[in-house]
């Protein structure tokens, strides 16, 4: 026995309105969001003091030095700039992943480290950094 019911049937709906505002409303957001997302292209070191620091000299890293008058060292020997570019491009060629480690006196002009710098951006390198001298280290005396 079938018994009716009084109220009119009503079939079930899916409101879809409201769910592509919602959608609207996420994607919106993760735009505004990707937009504030920047790389930053700048140098960011602090010298000439910092806790961490790297002073051994090891054959599976490049040292670069630059002294108070400009000259460049590779691996304790003098270089000019050019020779550099090509030692440089030598060494990324056997090994594209080694450290370039940067040391300057504290009297060195920053135009001076950062030719260093772009002659190893040049040949490729990502992993270059500044040295520094340890925090705990004893100051000269005046």
């Amino acid at each position: 026995m079938k018994l009716h019911s009084p109220l009119p049937e009503r079939r079930t709906r899916l409101e879809i309105i409201p769910l592509i505002d919602v959608m609207f409303f996420l994607l919106a957001s993760f735009m505004m969001v990707s937009l504030t997302m920047t790389k930053q292209q700048t140098i960011k070191v602090n010298l000439p003091v910092a806790s961490a620091t790297q002073s051994d000299f090891k054959p599976d890293m490049i040292n670069l030095a630059v002294n108070a008058a400009g000259d460049v060292f590779y691996d304790k020997s003098a270089i000019t700039l050019p020779e550099l570019d090509r030692k440089l491009a030598e060494r990324f060629g056997k090994d594209p992943a080694t450290s370039v480690y940067i040391s300057a006196d504290e009297k060195t002009r920053w135009t001076d480290m950062v030719k260093a710098l772009d002659a190893a951006k040049r040949a490729g390198f990502t992993k270059v950094a500044f040295n520094v001298k340890p925090a705990n280290a004893a100051k000269p005396a005046p």
